[in-house]
């Protein structure tokens, strides 16, 4: 940071991040320099007897030899200086790395006589144009094996020089203001996002809305980190170091709540937690919604699951062609209904109670299913989450835009993305509802959901509010940036939502994402590590954790880290030392806001957690409860925690197996008390 700047161009990638690369590539070439040493000094003598001694035989293999050993050390010692340069200072002290672009100049021509001497090898070794033939069998698989590897090393080259490539590195990023040419560059980068995203998913272009998705996703990924000349490197060496600041700001939260004996916020009594929600709020409910919500992923969750068995487990509830089942319709699933198979299998149904089931699975169309539960007395819809392209384009389409229905209030917006979703749904589902209401006109609905298919579900449910007064949502790790923040609280009444850990998606939303630049952009400021030693950390900390010693020594001055822990103050956001870049962003982090309304959860969030095991609990296994929770608020979803479960926290299977040991050691707890 900030990008590399070599032969009049900015590059994605900054002067700190060739150090493992060349330490790698030096490594190899002492290889070859070693061998190709013990190659002149058994083939050198012998050249002067080649049948020819002109260019076509022992001149032509001595000057190959000699070049090829020359320019081996050369390299050598230039890697070692560009990995050197490259180590220096910090992610911010560029000026220190000035010798990097002219030193990788000179790596990068030094490629064109590397390459005339490999051609040199080639014809020597594989075309037999040369007269000067090889007796010793050691040094001729030598010198094959290292024109070919040199071969592998130049095209590893181009590709990496095609990987950091940047189409737009010309422009000049001189002011961080939103200037004319900075939104024409805005624009630009719009539409090469676009563009490789019709190239690389040309077949989305057929859906209806697939163009619209390319739009509004090449438009957010453009403005998210516009004007910060941050490099993927950056983002990478970012997060690591997040990681250590949240760790050293929960300890100290922790710290302050001992201090103040302050009563802890979580709870393992389950009684105590929902003693004055509405009987309906219940974990054993929510994991049999959250069984139906599994089974509208289908057969691709039963393979996912069940790598080996999967095949199996769903040939006994396939269908042929003429076997089609009389009481529920589906559409969109293939000859053998392998969806609707896999709805059998993981709901645990009969195919009659599965009364509708549709896969069509386009941009802003999701899979659902109606089912007729008879032992609760309602119809369910269970909402599908994201599992393909199709529905990433959907989440990732993330602006907001009006959302209007009866009883929200004005102005109410919501997550652009699950609203087309959420209106495509409702054309197909409404019929289906009013032919199954006629058919059970006492049973309640019930919508559920895990991930995208909570947020989806939450929004058609206030759509139909107004039709089913009685309505219930058991939605599942839903997204944060869905509604707006009156109409959450409106949904505090009949939606429960259940979110576990450190689910990513439940705090991913434009805003925290773009929080999530701003803080990473102070945070690589505030540090005094070099990026290569930030990464050796990270693969540290992902294997052992973060050691205690890492929360001070990481940062120049740890006290500072504490004035840009609030993300609603501009002035506040950074410590005095910091770049008129990091400066710039975060003076304006509202006025180059993506979104200009605020999005959150909706419903009621019962946040489960691991229970930190204390002291003696260590190391004496206790029947104490795993698992612990409390009711959050919104808010409290709003900031990105980089944590290393915060992906497995949001996987429907790690959802489903908390909340069952939740229940089985309750019913454990009591029988052992009883006793």
């Amino acid at each position: 940071m900030p990008a590399l700047r070599l032969l009049g161009r900015k590059w994605l990638a900054a002067s700190d991040d060739l150090v493992f690369p060349s330490i790698f590539e030096l490594l190899f070439r002492f290889v070859w320099l070693v061998l190709i040493a013990l190659v002149v000094e058994v083939l050198y003598p012998v050249t002067w007897q080649c049948q020819t001694d002109g260019w076509h035989g022992g001149s032509f293999v001595r000057l190959y030899l000699c070049g090829t050993l020359t320019l081996q050390a050369a390299l050598m010692l230039l890697l070692a200086a560009l990995a050197h340069q490259s180590a220096r200072g910090t992610i911010t002290d560029v000026d220190i790395r000035k010798l990097v672009s002219p030193l990788l100049l000179i790596k990068v021509l030094l490629v064109l006589p590397e390459t005339a001497l490999n051609v040199m090898g080639t014809m020597w070794m594989f075309c037999e144009v040369i007269e000067c033939s090889v007796d010793d069998k050691f040094s001729s698989i030598v010198i094959q094996s290292i024109v070919l590897f040199n071969w592998v090393q130049l095209g590893l080259t181009v590709f990496g020089l095609f990987m950091v490539f940047d189409p737009l590195g010309s422009v000049n990023y001189g002011d961080m203001q939103d200037t004319p040419n900075q939104v024409r560059h805005h624009r630009k980068v719009t539409g090469l996002w676009s563009r490789r995203f019709r190239w690389a998913f040309c077949w989305l272009k057929r859906d209806e809305h697939g163009k619209e998705a390319f739009q509004q996703v090449a438009a957010l990924l453009s403005a998210l980190f516009r004007s910060t000349d941050l490099v993927p490197s950056d983002v990478v060496a970012g997060c690591v170091l997040l990681r250590v600041r949240q760790k050293r700001e929960t300890r100290e939260m922790r710290r302050i709540q001992m201090l103040n004996d302050e009563e802890p916020i979580y709870t393992t009594d389950v009684n105590k937690i929902f003693s004055e929600t509405p009987p309906w709020m219940n974990l054993d409910d929510a994991l049999y919604y959250l069984r139906l919500s599994i089974a509208a992923y289908g057969w691709p969750y039963v393979l996912y699951r069940h790598c080996f068995t999967g095949f199996c487990k769903l040939a006994t509830h396939l269908t042929c062609c003429c076997c089609r089942p009389k009481n529920s319709i589906v559409t969109d699933d293939n000859c053998c209904l392998c969806n609707f198979a896999g709805v059998k299998y993981m709901s645990k149904l009969p195919a009659d109670d599965i009364i509708f089931a549709s896969f069509n699975n386009k941009v802003f169309e999701l899979p659902f299913c109606v089912i007729a539960d008879h032992e609760r007395e309602c119809i369910v819809v269970a909402v599908r989450g994201s599992i393909s392209l199709r529905d990433i384009f959907t989440d990732f389409t993330a602006g907001s835009e009006k959302f209007e229905a009866d009883g929200l209030p004005e102005n109410t917006a919501a997550h652009k993305g699950m609203a087309m979703g959420a209106n495509k749904m409702l054309k197909r589902l409404l019929p289906v509802l009013d032919r199954t209401f006629q058919q059970f006109p006492h049973y309640d609905l019930v919508l559920t959901g895990h991930s995208l298919g909570a947020g989806v579900a939450v929004l058609v449910a206030l759509k139909l509010r107004p039709r089913y007064p009685h309505l219930k949502v058991y939605a599942f790790s839903t997204p944060a940036g869905l509604i707006s923040r009156e109409a959450a609280r409106y949904t505090e009444s009949f939606v429960l939502t259940v979110g576990v850990g450190d689910d990513l998606v439940m705090r991913l939303s434009v805003h925290s994402i773009e929080n999530l630049r701003t803080k990473i952009i102070q945070t690589i400021h505030a540090t005094k590590l070099p990026k290569y030693r930030i990464m050796l950390n990270g693969f540290g900390y992902a294997l052992f954790g973060v050691p205690a010693r890492d929360l001070e020594s990481t940062w120049r001055r740890p006290e500072d880290l504490e004035a840009t822990h609030s993300d609603d103050s501009a002035d506040a956001l950074l410590v005095p030392s910091v770049s008129t870049e990091a400066a710039l962003v975060s003076r304006d982090i509202f006025v180059r806001r993506f979104s200009s309304a605020r999005l959150f959860t909706a419903g009621r969030i019962l946040h489960i957690a691991r229970r930190k095991r204390m002291g003696i609990e260590k190391k004496v296994r206790t029947q104490e409860p795993t698992y612990e929770m409390r009711w959050a608020c919104p808010e409290d979803f709003m900031e990105l925690q980089v944590m290393p479960r915060m992906l497995l926290d949001h996987l429907p299977e790690n959802v489903h197996r908390t909340i069952q040991t939740i229940i089985e050691e309750r019913h454990t707890y009591r029988v052992t008390h009883i006793v």
